[in-house]
């Protein structure tokens, strides 16, 4: 079963807490005992004080959470940002020192007054805890800008992957109604070449090893190629109507099958039509 990448992250910033509280109640319980500063202190008395700091410490990453999703387009190492960045980690860890210690003047039984949260509650907060709670600020305000960055970029490559679906989808259909026809034919004339629209042709007709291209105004030019070869590339309305003949039936009025069939063009060209591609002819015109 996959975990997603939010899921990820929450484990991980859970995991970093569970250690990072389980490390600093041994390292406090380790001085209590050795100075015996408080006599017959267990390890749970102190993980009891430890946790309630931490949890103060999460709440207050709420706001890192709304700064992160709001700004993680920028550049980190932008001057702005960085600025921004210090403003917020600095103000949530003096925010975090002085929830915390009033929380333990009233966990203490005593009247919260100023004099003893100023002058000793917060120091002693600020020297125990506050580095260590700007660099979990920081930390965590690179993953929250790490996450939220990696999810754009999902949303990005999810964008680019559908819009490629649709542009193959796109070139598939465009490929089968244009299938590679030409719009012209290049004809060499000497040291020249005719470009001629393939909408001015009437007929091609074989010629040798040429072909002969009869066009609407009466000219023709020879061309070497092979009727096989510009079968393939004209449009679907010019018709192989014979073996030494391809037919614009755009340009044809009449279909003649008397005796031997043929076109009738709108030249009053004749064009014989063979056996074998009268049929095709006929439900060409159908």
């Amino acid at each position: 079963m996959s975990i997603s990448n939010s899921k990820k992250i929450i484990l991980i910033i859970i995991s970093l807490l569970i250690v990072a509280i389980t490390f600093e109640t041994f390292q406090q319980l380790y001085f209590i005992r050795r100075y015996d500063i408080v006599p017959n202190i267990t390890f749970l008395d102190v993980l009891q004080g430890q946790s309630f700091e931490w949890i103060i410490w999460m709440l207050s990453a709420i706001v890192l959470f709304w700064f992160s999703k709001r700004n993680f387009s920028e550049t980190p190492l932008q001057l702005s940002y960085l600025a921004r960045f210090t403003f917020w980690i600095l103000s949530l860890t003096f925010v975090t020192i002085v929830t915390i210690s009033i929380v333990s003047l009233l966990r203490n039984d005593m009247t919260i007054s100023f004099t003893p949260l100023v002058e000793e509650f917060m120091p002693f907060y600020t020297y125990r805890k506050g580095p260590i709670f700007v660099l979990g600020y920081s930390a965590l305000a690179i993953i929250f800008h790490l996450f939220f960055l990696n999810e754009q970029l999902q949303i990005q490559v999810q964008e680019l992957s559908e819009l490629k679906e649709v542009n193959l989808q796109l070139y598939n259909s465009l490929k089968n109604e244009i299938n590679d026809q030409t719009t012209i034919l290049n004809i060499k004339i000497g040291n020249k070449r005719k470009i001629i629209p393939i909408e001015d042709i009437l007929w091609i007709e074989a010629d040798d090893y040429c072909v002969k291209v009869h066009l609407q105004d009466g000219s023709n030019y020879t061309m070497r190629s092979s009727l096989k070869t510009l079968e393939t590339k004209l449009p679907t309305n010019y018709l192989r109507v014979h073996r030494k003949a391809i037919v614009n039936m755009k340009m044809a009025k009449e279909l003649n099958t008397a005796a031997a069939a043929k076109l009738i063009l709108n030249n009053q060209a004749e064009v014989p039509v063979s056996k074998s591609n009268l049929k095709t002819v006929m439900d060409f015109i159908s």
